[in-house]
């Protein structure tokens, strides 16, 4: 049986990837900030906050008491905010910043042990060239150098396959903090999350648009 690992799987796109893998009768572990909610999908939750790296350290050894070398890692921590320069203070640039790139720094760093040796690393990413937009300069910049990241690590360790996915608009709750409407055409988190799912059993890799 395959195992995966999930940051951020109370959200709705990494909850809807956790509720996947289990359909396909995989082993998950999920760490979230509210691990209670996602008893119904499987017994290997931790808590952490990504932007808390002893938390997270905690979290992924805990882990590693429990779990098998795990073949798919996935980064689906997220959060958004549109906020001129001139407004945004930088607690929100922390928080921004600390959800879409510190935390996949954390959340990497210490789960590299954990992985099988031809693990498959997935990164939530986002049209960065595509939100150059006013009030999104936290969240633009962030999605960028996650990509950039993603980029070295992918140099850094070869043995591994490490893929960042862009998505269009998914239907979550994050789309209701953009300054714009969810376009009609937009996802539901468990079509996207089908989508990802496939592209690794495909062998993706590199850069994903979905």
């Amino acid at each position: 049986m395959s195992t995966a690992f999930i940051f951020g799987a109370s959200g709705g796109i990494g909850r809807a990837l956790a509720e996947q893998l289990r359909k396909r009768e995989w082993t998950v572990g999920v760490v979230s900030r509210h691990p209670q909610d996602l008893a119904h999908i499987t017994e290997f939750r931790y808590e952490a906050d990504v932007a808390d790296e002893f938390a997270v350290q905690a979290a992924v050894y805990a882990a590693a008491q429990e779990l098998p070398p795990v073949d798919l890692w996935i980064y689906a921590v997220g959060d958004i905010l549109s906020s001129p320069v001139a407004e945004l203070k930088p607690a929100a640039w922390r928080r921004i910043l600390d959800a879409n790139l510190t935390g996949a720094y954390h959340a990497t760093h210490y789960s590299l042990p954990l992985l099988a040796e031809q693990a498959h690393l997935i990164y939530l990413g986002a049209y960065s060239e595509k939100l150059r937009l006013p009030g999104l300069s936290a969240y633009a910049a962030a999605k960028a150098g996650l990509e950039a990241f993603a980029a070295a690590l992918a140099k850094e360790q070869r043995k591994l396959r490490i893929t960042v996915v862009r998505p269009g608009a998914v239907d979550t709750p994050l789309w209701n903090k953009m300054p714009a409407r969810l376009p009609r055409n937009a996802l539901t988190p468990e079509a996207l999350a089908e989508r990802i799912l496939d592209a690794h059993q495909a062998g993706a890799s590199g850069v994903l648009d979905l």
